[in-house]
């Protein structure tokens, strides 16, 4: 009976071992990458997972373990903004342990290098190209690109259930969902998808072990994004007391979106005459000039900077003749690097799923069919999960007046009044903790996006957020 029993245990050990490798097999473990010298430091897989079996639509990502203890630390679903812009740069330019070598760069194939301040340093991290159309991401069927917000928050939850089905020893890692600039709507929208599904789960179906959710510079309610633009630009010096004062008496109720007067209009318009030239993204930071920029989508409120897209140059990709303090010049090699037929294979792009690469897609099939994005802030944190809010306080495109304008709506009684937070014993930024596990942070300096600019203060500010139990920063 014990031989009996000792034969039965190796079966099962022997079924579960093969069961690991047929996964392992599935996985696409890229130890070498073109552009970079040697080795990757770093775990890196790329693959697909299907979210609509009638259209053939599935989802590419990115997944890079944790350089610390993958298996302990938070698993990120980390969406970038747009709608459209691709994970890669997520990847490349936001947290990601990778970068161009913008500065050594003179022509050719550009080169990467490892970066120190990435938070795959603390954290588990899946950049998913989402919604269907985005980076690599496609659908067999045109109708699979024909999705909406909702609909991009069911196919969130669906890939991460797909996705930890066969990666099970994530399964258990606490889960966080992220993004930044438009995804300031998709994060709480598939964070909220994950929250329902589970409590209809009950005890007998697969639950996520979802804790909270992280949004910067967020997109998140057009009355208050637009509305902070111009305090802001005030706050900034950029614009006089007088073109202040002025759409404040003229603009009913201090409505700087939808003008209702002839004055009211006159003064917004003369304060994206005197603004036009101000780089949105940061305010202190060059406009170089040769990056496109078109309507994202939606309105034509004040500012015309509220809502837009990168559209790249391609004439400038291998002759950049840019300062290296245009940010722009990392995007061009992007394009690059993500059409090289040697990358492709390497990432396992499928033959035919699409053409030219983008950062950003213009998104054609895509609704956007939910207006604010603060009553499923409500609704998630009062059921008690974590979340943490941030702005780079020199971004005019999504300002830290305008997010700070928002939470003040939810109501929520202050735990901790305003006060700096600390990086390297310096100040990076300021922060407010409020009832219902609700963490503002500004991030000093930094624009749009945070980690971009500050990465350094904004590890720091990830860091302290997972691991203290009061999202303390």
């Amino acid at each position: 009976m014990a031989r009996l029993l000792l034969l039965l245990l190796a079966a099962i050990a022997m079924a579960c071992a093969q069961q690991a490798a047929a996964h392992e097999r599935r996985r696409n473990a890229i130890t070498h990458i073109k552009g970079f010298e040697g080795p990757l430091p770093f775990y890196l897989e790329s693959g697909y997972v299907g979210v609509d079996d009638t259209h053939g639509a599935e989802f590419f990502y990115y997944f890079i373990q944790s350089e610390l203890s993958p298996a302990e630390d938070p698993l990120i679903l980390w969406i970038t903004g747009g709608p459209g812009c691709s994970a890669l740069s997520g990847l490349l330019f936001e947290i990601g342990p990778l970068r161009f070598d913008v500065a050594g760069y003179t022509e050719g194939f550009p080169r990467l290098v490892y970066f120190e301040d990435s938070w795959t340093k603390v954290s588990n991290v899946i950049f998913v190209d989402a919604p269907i159309g985005t980076g690599f991401s496609y659908a067999r069927e045109e109708q699979g690109l024909n999705v909406s917000l909702t609909d991009t928050g069911v196919q969130l939850r669906v890939f991460l259930e797909k996705w930890l089905a066969d990666h099970p020893e994530f399964a258990s890692n606490p889960l966080y969902i992220g993004g930044d600039s438009y995804s300031g709507f998709t994060v709480p929208v598939a964070a909220l998808e994950i929250a329902n599904h589970n409590d209809r789960a009950g005890g007998g179906g697969l639950r996520l072990n979802l804790h909270g959710y992280l949004v910067g510079n967020p997109a998140t309610d057009d009355r208050y994004d637009d509305w902070g633009k111009v305090p802001f630009l005030h706050g900034m010096g950029l614009i006089s007391d007088e073109l202040y004062k002025a759409a404040q008496a003229s603009c009913s109720g201090d409505d700087y979106v939808t003008p209702s007067n002839a004055p009211c209009a006159n003064a917004l318009e003369n304060i994206n005459n005197v603004t036009a030239s101000i780089n949105p993204v940061h305010v202190l930071e060059p406009f170089c000039g040769l990056a496109l920029r078109g309507p994202a989508g939606g309105g034509t409120s004040f500012p015309k900077t509220a809502r837009l897209l990168l559209q790249d140059n391609l004439q400038q990709q291998h002759r950049l003749g840019l300062p290296v303090e245009c940010r722009d010049n990392g995007y061009r090699l992007s394009y690059i690097w993500a059409d090289d037929a040697e990358v492709r294979k390497t990432l396992g792009i499928r033959d035919g799923s699409i053409g030219a690469w983008s950062r950003c897609s213009s998104m054609t099939h895509y609704r956007h069919n939910v207006e604010s994005a603060i009553g499923y802030h409500a609704n998630l944190t009062r059921r008690g999960y974590r979340a943490l809010v941030y702005n780079g306080d020199h971004d005019l495109d999504f300002t830290f007046v305008g997010t700070q304008a928002w939470i003040r709506t939810l109501g929520y009684p202050v735990v901790a009044p305003w006060r700096p937070w600390f990086s390297n014993e310096q100040v990076a930024g300021y922060t407010t903790e409020y009832a219902y596990n609700l963490t503002y942070a500004t991030v000093k300096g930094a624009g749009h996006t945070a980690p971009e600019y500050r990465p350094k203060e904004c590890l720091d500010m990830l860091r302290r957020w997972t691991t203290s139990p009061a999202g303390k920063l």
